[in-house]
């Protein structure tokens, strides 16, 4: 072989060297990246333990109150405990007593170990909307004696939002795809219905009674990107959550009895984004996901940090202590 064909041969050689390499950068960069989107954009891991606040013993260790207290529950899927690992983990019975298989950091830490005449009574419906909890309260929640103090838990107006998940034209209590213009009379009906569900529950209860209303949580983490919840794109979906956000917040307020349960606040960074470390709400703490598979209600840890939001603002609220 002369100098010119060694020449060839070579060249050849390292040709097909630096094809190969280059084929295994791509081929690496593709499974590197492969990875880091099932990491970082479809992995959702729930996550082991407590979830949520920590809530002080202190006010645990003293009865509130020896007068009769009765617990109501109103309202939706949330309330009534969808997604909850068994009935005893739903946040509504896990507030009032706590379960067998409590953590032993909120043994005696409930409603029931400060309130000893305590009885309960919840009307939630999984999947109904706010038009359905108004006739809940006009026609199904009873008059309470004199005598009894109420404690009414609620979580209304998120199937509002998300019903019919964008397979049906948007309505008002299914606004699913609507925009903000279309919105605006089903929002401003909805603030008027919730105040007249306040107004009639304190009928209810001539005794007295406080309300504990959540707002609205947000399975995107506050990107607003429906399809990473595998629902339709929805435009003003952000804007409209926000305008009921607001709603449930500035009606509760016109009431000197009613509480806005934090909801949407802490459920932020547990949502279709909760592996993703550049989000600004990132949980380095707990970067694990609250929600149910069917997206719209929260898992077992979800529902334990419901659980402990909603005994954290009857604490701070809350006239029986």
């Amino acid at each position: 072989m002369d100098s010119a064909e060694a020449d060839a041969v070579g060249t050849t050689s390292k040709s097909k060297r630096r094809r190969w390499w280059i084929f295994g950068f791509v081929a690496a960069g593709l499974i590197l990246g492969t990875l880091g989107y099932v990491e970082w954009f479809l992995k959702r891991p729930v996550g082991e333990g407590p979830a949520g606040p920590e809530i002080a013993r202190q006010p645990f260790e003293k009865i509130w109150s020896e007068q009769t207290i009765q617990i109501v529950g109103i309202g939706d899927s949330v309330t009534a405990g969808l997604g909850a690992k068994n009935p005893s983990h739903s946040y509504y019975n896990r507030l009032r007593e706590n379960p067998e298989d409590e953590f032993e950091s909120m043994r005696g830490i409930s409603l029931s170990a400060v309130l000893p005449n305590l009885q309960h009574q919840n009307f939630a419906v999984s999947g109904s909307e706010s038009l359905a909890h108004e006739q809940m309260v006009n026609e199904t929640v009873p008059d309470y004696p004199a005598e009894t103090f109420g404690i009414i838990l609620m979580s209304s107006g998120g199937n509002d939002l998300i019903h019919s998940y964008g397979r049906r034209p948007p309505r008002e209590c299914a606004m699913y795809g609507a925009t903000l213009a279309e919105a605006e009379p089903w929002i401003e009906a909805f603030g008027i219905r919730l105040a007249g569900m306040f107004e009639k529950l304190n009928e209810r209860f001539p005794g007295g009674c406080e309300i504990y209303c959540a707002d609205i949580y947000d399975p995107t983490d506050g990107v607003g990107d429906a399809p990473s919840i595998f629902l339709p794109h929805w435009p003003d979906g952000l804007a409209i959550h926000a305008k009921y956000n607001q709603t449930i917040r500035s009606v509760a307020e016109s009431f000197e009895n009613v509480f806005v349960v934090p909801l949407y606040e802490n459920f932020l960074g547990h949502g279709s984004h909760c592996r993703q470390f550049w989000q600004p709400h990132y949980d380095a703490q707990d970067p694990y996901y609250w929600f149910y598979d069917n997206v719209e209600d929260p898992n077992d840890r979800g529902y334990d940090a419901i659980r402990r939001l909603y005994l954290k603002t009857i604490v701070e609220n809350t006239s029986l202590r």
